[in-house]
């Protein structure tokens, strides 16, 4: 499982190097991947200082920080 969250997390980092920003919504469409999984993937990302989370309500935004 570890290797799939790291996977994904390495997924995410791509799809946001392309598109800057993104909702948690199009983020699970646009990398076709588990939403459960992105949601670990993203928790290590943000540990480690990577990501950007802001709740928007009923989604999120994320962000890559340079």
């Amino acid at each position: 499982m570890i290797t799939e969250i790291g996977i994904v997390a390495g997924d995410i980092w791509h799809y946001l190097d392309q598109h800057k920003t993104s909702t948690l919504s199009e983020l699970v469409k646009g990398t076709d991947r588990n939403r459960n999984v992105i949601l670990m993937s993203l928790g290590w990302l943000a540990r480690e200082g990577h990501v950007i989370l802001e709740d928007l309500g009923n989604d999120y935004r994320i962000t890559l920080r340079f």
